[in-house]
């Protein structure tokens, strides 16, 4: 409680708080309950903090040894959505923040169909590989959408550098169409940055031997490829290809998300820059 106006003097167990209009002041007790109440509360700002980390760990822990979602029993789905309902719930009815959300992120596990046959086909023929899988933002300075490149490092054994072997983009703009909702509409799907192996580069130029002007031109036309298809309708009366996405979770080095409609979860984790 707060006693207003007490002459220092006349109540010399009294202390006087200030603020800037008015002075006020309390005892000594009611000084020590504030103090207390205010230890509390940030206390439990700072476990609540905590406890979302430690929720975001349990998550990524749950989902470490599934392939990236390759490899995930009844029960690991179960346990997965369970750990993901317990970060999102933190982060729940918050406006998405496009500053947070701009910049690359690596995908760490999905359940969406169209990504794991990627793995599935991946594991069924070995000579296929899939390396790493990112989403990069570009929406700096942006409230209303921006673009979005899915980028997929992939390569073929023996013929291209294994793993990063040549990148596959899928570049979309995306909107925000309600407070965690934004709608992709894909653009363009590019095949660049073509790395052969050192096998195949020996084929085209022996190291043994000079290599030619013609080796040479064979060389920077691979490392320079680049073909790109358009994916967006020419039709007026189609709508281009696109899909709705809920962004149920966004923090600094963590991105959470479910496909709408077509079904599946996205666990991301911020990673360093991807130069397109």
């Amino acid at each position: 409680m707060v006693f207003v106006m007490a002459p220092l003097k006349l109540a010399p167990a009294y202390n006087r708080v200030h603020d800037e209009k008015n002075l006020h002041v309390t005892t000594p007790s009611v000084a020590r309950n504030i103090r207390k109440t205010l230890w509390r509360c940030s206390a439990n700002a700072t476990i609540t903090s905590l406890e979302v980390e430690n929720r975001k760990h349990d998550l990524l822990r749950a989902i470490q040894d599934t392939e990236r979602g390759l490899k995930t029993t009844a029960d690991q789905r179960s346990f997965i959505e369970e750990a993901l309902v317990t970060v999102e719930e933190y982060d729940a009815g918050e406006p998405i923040d496009l500053a947070k959300l701009d910049g690359t992120w690596r995908l760490q596990y999905t359940s969406a169909p169209d990504v794991v046959v990627l793995f599935d086909a991946a594991s069924r023929f070995p000579v296929f590989q899939v390396g790493q899988i990112f989403q990069k933002f570009e929406c700096r300075n942006r409230s209303d959408g921006g673009a979005v490149r899915n980028i997929i490092r992939w390569s073929v054994q023996n013929l291209l550098e294994e793993n990063e072997g040549a990148t596959l983009l899928v570049s979309a703009k995306f909107s925000v169409v309600s407070r965690r909702n934004i709608y992709l509409q894909f653009e363009e799907i590019t095949l660049q940055d073509i790395v052969i192996s050192e096998q195949v580069q020996a084929v085209i130029a022996p190291a043994l031997l000079p290599r030619t002007f013609l080796s040479l031109q064979i060389l920077q036309f691979i490392r320079s490829f680049k073909a790109e298809i358009p994916v967006t309708s020419t039709s007026p009366q189609r709508r281009s290809v696109g899909g709705l996405y809920y962004l149920s979770y966004l923090d600094n080095n963590m991105l959470l998300g479910r496909a709408v409609g077509g079904g599946g979860v996205f666990v991301f984790t911020r990673a360093q820059p991807f130069v397109c």
